[in-house]
C-alpha cells in the first residue's frame, strides 16, 4: 500500500511592488486551508533575490484533497484578489511524491 503524500511546490510572481500584497493573500489562504481534509503543510515563502516572487509549498494526503481545498469557503475570493496582481499566469507547480520527513505524519 502506498502511503506517500502529494506535494506541490510553485512560484507566483506579482507585479513590481506587489509582492507583499501577494504574500499576504497567500498567508490568508494558508489559514483557510490549514484545517482542510488532508492538509499537512502549506508554507508561504519569499524569494530573497526577488521581492515580488512568492513560493508556496504544500503537502496533502492526496491530489484530490489538494484539489478540494479550492472549494474551502473564502479560497475563491482570495484567488480573485490575487489574480489581478499576478505578473502573468502562475507557473505550473512542481508536483512531488512526498516520501516522508520531519513533521510529515505517515
Amino acid at each position: 500500500m502506498n502511503n506517500n503524500k502529494y506535494g506541490l511546490h510553485g512560484k507566483l510572481k506579482a507585479f513590481a511592488g506587489k509582492g507583499d500584497n501577494l504574500a499576504s493573500i497567500l498567508l490568508e489562504a494558508a489559514n483557510l486551508v490549514s484545517t482542510a481534509k488532508g492538509c499537512h503543510l502549506y508554507i508561504v515563502s519569499r524569494d530573497p533575490q526577488d521581492a515580488d516572487a512568492v513560493w508556496v509549498t504544500e503537502v496533502w494526503d492526496t491530489k484530490e484533497d489538494h484539489d478540494n481545498s479550492l472549494k474551502v469557503e473564502g479560497v475563491r475570493e482570495l484567488i480573485g484578489r490575487a489574480m489581478p496582481i499576478l505578473d502573468g499566469m502562475p507557473e505550473k507547480g512542481q508536483e512531488l511524491e512526498v516520501l516522508g520527513g520531519a513533521g510529515i505524519a505517515s
